[in-house]
């Protein structure tokens, strides 16, 4: 870690290409993890309920098998046309075998992670903490678009990554006590479980998913429970703004419901980065005036 603090540039471009590799994977995650948790739910629904002859899942899936094809002429890709964001630029967004247009989502995912990633290379020293939240970035990243298409945020995301969060802290690798990161999983979850049956109570109707406590829970676990009401906040205005606009755009009225946890996820890496600065300088501006 030492000999990567002599070059301030290099753990920065280092952190970029791990980035761009990951956010390549993180594709096939976002993709894959929703169909094979399906799977699984069918697996166990047949298993079950022999009475009712319920179909199982047929074939091996999983994130390396099958392989990655193209969805009209199932050709299989290419390593060649597999490298993050310059593969798709050189095919222009197309199959290299049928032309069919292949989603920009793809290279936007891998640059949105490479430079996520690059943003952590910057702000934090080479250490293992800051490798830590390289991983914690990916799975920001894979949770708030799997919620974007299925909402869904998947336990197999949230809880490693909770329990990774207070472990970090039990081993003082994290800035975060230990005290700090029990008591902001507790609070993180109970906070939208509380809100969760307020609401429940009043309307008759659920107002989110149980994943959004679980992530909110990961989040106080990594930053403490002193990042949660900033977190909260964000989450809450960013959701409603980019909410509103989403329901307007599907054409759908403002009772629809839509996916909390890519707000949450928005909101905890800018607490990551920023939460102190902000929190510092509400205390020093804001509070200070109105004291």
């Amino acid at each position: 870690m030492d000999a990567l603090q002599q070059i301030p540039w290099f753990f920065p471009t280092l952190c970029i290409l791990l980035g761009l590799i990951v956010g390549s994977f993180l594709n096939v995650v976002i993709y894959r993890l929703p169909k094979m948790m399906e799977r699984e739910w069918q697996l166990e629904c047949s298993e079950s309920f022999p009475e009712y002859n319920l179909p199982k899942p047929e074939g091996e899936f999983n994130l390396s098998v099958p392989r990655s094809t193209c969805p009209k002429c199932e050709q299989p890709i290419r390593i060649i046309d597999n490298i993050p964001v310059f593969s798709w630029l050189v095919l222009r967004g197309k199959c290299s075998r049928c032309s069919n247009p292949i989603s920009p989502r793809y290279p936007l995912i891998e640059a949105l992670t490479a430079l996520l990633c690059g943003a952590i290379g910057f702000y934090f020293e080479p250490s293992w903490y800051s490798i830590a939240l390289l991983f914690f970035t990916f799975t920001l990243v894979a949770a708030t678009f799997i919620d974007l298409d299925t909402m869904l945020l998947p336990d197999q995301l949230t809880l490693p990554l909770t329990w990774a969060g207070i472990a970090l802290a039990l081993f003082e690798i994290s800035p975060t006590s230990l005290q700090d990161s029990v008591i902001g999983a507790m609070a993180g979850y109970l906070c939208l479980w509380s809100v969760y049956w307020l609401f429940k109570l009043l309307t008759k109707k659920e107002g989110m998913g149980y994943g959004d406590f679980k992530l909110l829970a990961a989040l106080g676990a990594w930053l403490g429970w002193q990042h949660l009401p900033l977190i909260i906040l964000l989450s809450s205005l960013v959701g409603l703004v980019f909410g509103i606009i989403q329901l307007r755009l599907q054409k759908k009225g403002i009772d629809k419901a839509f996916p909390f946890g890519p707000y949450l996820a928005i909101a905890g890496w800018i607490s990551l980065i920023w939460g102190d600065q902000i929190i510092t300088w509400y205390f020093n501006n804001i509070l200070g005036v109105a004291l």
